[in-house]
């Protein structure tokens, strides 16, 4: 369910705050929320007016949980960053049941065929798989901090990602673990958890 607390924002006005010209239905109720969080929040009015999401759609975390991806301009990240606590704790209010979770688009370049003669310029590493998909990661766990990474191989080879988050936050980010891990795999493919470093007692 979405809370609508729209008498206080104009009809229409709120689509102003998606990039988007036909924007689907869980992204127009996005977009009314993040205007609706804009005029009613005084404290991230000045530092959200300016700022605008790509997409957003739903991911199923579990047969009953399901979590909502918004998308925002890489341009923009870093604005969205300082906010992104206090944004994200108003957008679960309106969205309620539903974890919300932001990242930024990047695009990913393809590796030039062995066979392709024509001379490009180089890959940058920022647009590999690999670098795209580690930068998620740490969208995902924002602002937490991730503190180690392991590959573990399992018997039938298929591979599982360790991914070690900042003990300091667990209280704060625990119950979302299993949300990062479906939205991770939705968005690469591949089988990723998140958890905690053992501490010395």
């Amino acid at each position: 369910p979405f809370h609508d607390d729209s008498s206080s924002v104009r009809p229409m006005a709120h689509l102003r705050k998606i990039q988007k010209r036909n924007p689907n239905g869980l992204e127009t109720q996005v977009a009314k929320a993040f205007a609706e969080i804009e005029t009613n929040a005084q404290d991230l009015r000045a530092d959200l007016g300016p700022l605008r999401f790509l997409s957003a759609r739903e991911i199923n975390v579990t047969a009953h949980k399901k979590a909502i991806l918004v998308v925002v301009p890489y341009i923009h990240l870093q604005q969205f960053r300082k906010i992104q606590s206090k944004l994200v704790r108003e957008l679960e209010k309106k969205f309620s049941g539903k974890h919300v979770v932001l990242i930024a688009n990047r695009r990913i370049l393809k590796k030039p065929a062995k066979n392709n003669t024509v001379k490009r310029q180089k890959r940058p590493y920022s647009r590999t798989a690999a670098s795209v998909h580690s930068c998620i990661l740490e969208d995902l766990a924002f602002p937490t901090e991730i503190v180690g990474k392991r590959t573990r191989v399992r018997s039938d080879t298929s591979k599982l990602l360790k991914v070690y988050l900042d003990p300091k936050d667990q209280s704060a980010v625990e119950y979302k673990l299993d949300t990062f891990a479906a939205v991770y795999k939705r968005l690469t493919k591949k089988e990723v958890t998140f958890m905690f470093p053992a501490t010395d007692m």
